[in-house]
């Protein structure tokens, strides 16, 4: 008898918690509004390298396109070759960003560039729409909305 009074309180705890979390994460996605910045103007772009880039390389990369104006700010992964860049579309594009690094340096590298189908979605590209996540997350925003 001891055992099955200590498991029905060990199995309510753990719903009661249960319970208490799910109530918190629909009072959060309820509660949660979208950040608005104001970066309007800011834009983010890709650059793939097909060579190895090594730490005087990856330097070298960093002051050729600080020296590009609207250039923001940049992060280089080496062992992947991705370059991801901030600039100001006011001032530079993606294209003019891609044609004045590759004419500072020589290196062997592509602009990266986005379907026509995943520039139309309405929601980031890495999220499924099909996922309980995503749906779970839009009726809720629908109901308390």
């Amino acid at each position: 008898m001891k055992i099955n009074k200590t498991v029905k309180w060990i199995a309510g705890s753990i719903l009661g918690t249960i319970a208490l979390l799910f109530i918190v994460l629909v009072v959060h996605i309820a509660t949660a509004k979208p950040i608005q910045i104001d970066n309007a103007t800011l834009q983010i772009s890709r650059i793939d390298f097909k060579e190895p880039i090594d730490s005087l390389k990856a330097k070298e990369i960093h002051r050729h396109l600080k020296s590009i104006p609207g250039v923001k700010n940049d992060r280089l992964n080496k062992e992947t070759g991705v370059l991801v860049y901030f600039h100001d579309n006011r001032i530079t594009d993606s294209e003019r960003v891609y044609h004045l690094l590759m004419a500072k340096g020589n290196y062997k590298a592509e602009r990266f560039t986005i379907s026509n189908e995943t520039a139309s979605k309405k929601v980031c590209p890495a999220m499924n729409t099909n996922s309980f996540s995503f749906k779970f997350s839009r009726g809720i925003q629908r109901i308390f909305n």
